[in-house]
């Protein structure tokens, strides 16, 4: 159960990772906000942000090498990627630990099922906003990458 529960976190990330890798550079700047909301860029940066959050709160031994994204700063694939897949694995690490432990996880009381699911729906409900935003504003994803982001099986 335990490697079920990892392997499904880190394919989640391998989604972002995918979609991350469709989109144009003009298209990772782009945004739906008329007031400078978050771009397709600042939104992975928010997902990359919020799970070194709960690191930093809940697991602060994991944090180790990660690198928090100024939201302000320059942004671009290559950092957006690293970052991600770093915070991947320190969150896949404390998944692990959480299910070693009989399911209990600090900061959760539901446990690291139920942690790991709202990390998941929280990515989702992000991806279907970047998708959006692309689409809104002329870059929609390919299809067989709208539709490759729901192939887990061949992720």
């Amino acid at each position: 159960m335990k490697d079920s529960i990892v392997e499904s976190w880190l394919i989640n990330n391998r989604v972002n990772l995918k979609l991350l890798d469709a989109i144009c550079n003009e298209g990772l700047n782009c945004t739906l906000s008329k007031r400078g909301g978050r771009t397709v860029a600042l939104q992975f940066v928010h997902l990359h942000n919020l799970r070194l959050w709960r690191i930093d709160r809940f697991a602060k031994d994991l944090y180790g090498e990660n690198t928090k994204i100024d939201p302000k700063g320059v942004v671009d694939r290559l950092l957006l990627r690293k970052c991600l897949s770093e915070s991947a694995d320190s969150v896949s690490t404390w998944f692990e630990a959480g299910m070693s432990q009989g399911g209990k996880i600090r900061g959760f009381k539901r446990g690291a099922v139920a942690m790991m699911c709202y990390f998941i729906a929280h990515e989702s409900h992000h991806r279907g906003s970047i998708m959006l935003t692309l689409k809104q504003n002329g870059f929609s994803v390919q299809k067989d990458i709208r539709d490759g982001i729901w192939a887990w099986n061949q992720i």
